[in-house]
């Protein structure tokens, strides 16, 4: 695995801009990844490629066409990646766009009096839109609190709050707070076990970059992304929905094609990088397996991912060579516990006796790129019920090493308060 080759983990890295410097900073270690992962150097090719040219997708003439070839393309290439079972892709302002527009449309499509479920560690891009359309669609909006302890909902809430009359749920696949993952399937077929035609709308921003992403297990209607944090650019949002959402009816031109959901001219440099995203998978599951189909080069790579991710968290949890782990300074503080196997790729800590923004800035000032999470509308339904104003965010990804994790817990172990 990863781990066990510097030689992928070097080619790995190799393929990402800014790996190691920033050009403002300078060198630097780059744990912020759930704010905004690295770009891959190709998604920078391509996006210079794509700007240069002014015709628009889909005109009778070669580019016209040859831009429309390459959107059809990364819509194939993405039902690969997230193995769709039918349904369509299209690209937004942002995947928090997307997901309002979305659920916008499932709650004004519902019943007068018909009730929308969603979690409590949802993300407000998928929560505030919930609770907004809920209100404006005359519908009950059904919250499901989550565990504090562990950072996350399970399918045993959602059943303990589903009732028949629920037409739309929401559901985050991962917490940019706590780092934990949710077991979408299981909260989806949660859902169906009581309200069958319930519209079922993912939050898979955070989720995305870990790979596993798997549209046929979860039987669901929409899922969104955010393309800057799974390793292509700022700018545009991509979402999924199924065959039976395409059909609701929706925003769209007079007269336009009734399941068309997407608006005004393409950017097709967009689409090209997210091929280029995909691409890097599959080189990837190539690497780590000997698979020939291109989807199961895909599933091992997000295996790969994840357990490389795992053995990152884990050395910064219990310590690396001769380094303490976080779980051993007594002035940190683990949200969601140590010990916790939903947690993909981020760790979120509290230092005794020092806020989360003058941490970050010392940590900044060693080369260290870290983020504070306050109690504001982003992250307070999550820090505000564990009695915190903010905390730290540690997020990595899989080009991330254990090196640069042994500099962070030297730089934390030394803020422990003199005795």
């Amino acid at each position: 695995m990863i781990q066990d080759t510097p030689a992928l983990l070097d080619a790995i890295r190799a393929r990402f801009a800014h790996v190691d410097s920033c050009p403002f900073q300078g060198p630097r270690i780059f744990f912020e990844n759930a704010g905004g992962a690295l770009t891959l150097n190709t998604v920078v090719q391509t996006s210079a490629k794509f700007a240069a040219l002014p015709d628009n997708p889909g005109r009778i003439n070669p580019a016209g066409q040859g831009l429309q070839a390459i959107i059809d393309k990364a819509k194939a290439d993405l039902a690969v990646f997230m193995n769709a079972p039918g349904g369509q892709f299209f690209a937004g302002e942002s995947g928090t766009e997307l997901l309002f527009r979305l659920i916008r449309t499932a709650c004004v499509n519902a019943p007068i009096g018909a009730k929308v479920i969603g979690s409590s560690i949802e993300h407000p891009a998928s929560r505030s839109a919930a609770r907004r359309w809920a209100g404006i669609a005359g519908l009950d909006y059904v919250n499901v609190p989550h565990d504090n302890t562990t950072g996350r909902t399970t399918p045993e809430d959602y059943a303990a709050r589903m009732t028949p009359d629920v037409a739309v749920a929401t559901i985050l696949h991962g917490s940019p707070v706590t780092g934990m993952a949710m077991d979408v399937a299981g909260i989806s077929a949660a859902i169906r076990a009581v309200s069958p035609d319930c519209l079922i709308i993912v939050d898979g921003i955070q989720h995305a970059a870990h790979g596993q992403l798997d549209l046929g297990a979860y039987d669901v209607d929409g899922y969104a992304i955010s393309p800057y944090k799974v390793f292509s650019r700022h700018g545009y949002g991509i979402a999924w929905i199924s065959d039976r959402f395409g059909k609701v009816p929706h925003d769209m031109l007079i007269d336009a094609p009734a399941t068309g959901w997407e608006f005004g001219t393409r950017d097709a440099g967009s689409y090209a990088t997210m091929s280029d995203v995909i691409d890097y998978f599959d080189w990837l599951g190539g690497e780590v397996s000997d698979a020939t189909d291109r989807r199961d080069r895909i599933e091992a790579a997000g295996r790969a991912i994840h357990d490389y991710e795992t053995h990152l968290t884990n050395a910064m949890i219990n310590g690396t060579g001769n380094l303490p782990g976080l779980r051993d300074m007594d002035h940190i503080t683990i949200l969601a516990g140590a010990d916790n196997p939903a947690r993909e790729g981020l760790v979120s800590i509290v230092v005794a006796g020092r806020a989360s923004e003058d941490v970050v800035e010392a940590l900044n000032q060693q080369g260290i790129r870290t983020h504070t999470r306050k109690a504001d509308h982003y992250s307070g339904n999550v820090l505000t019920p564990l009695g915190l104003t903010d905390c730290i965010r540690v997020s990595l990804c899989h080009y991330n090493t254990e090196g640069e994790v042994a500099q962070l817990l030297a730089a934390l172990k030394d803020m422990a308060p003199e005795s």
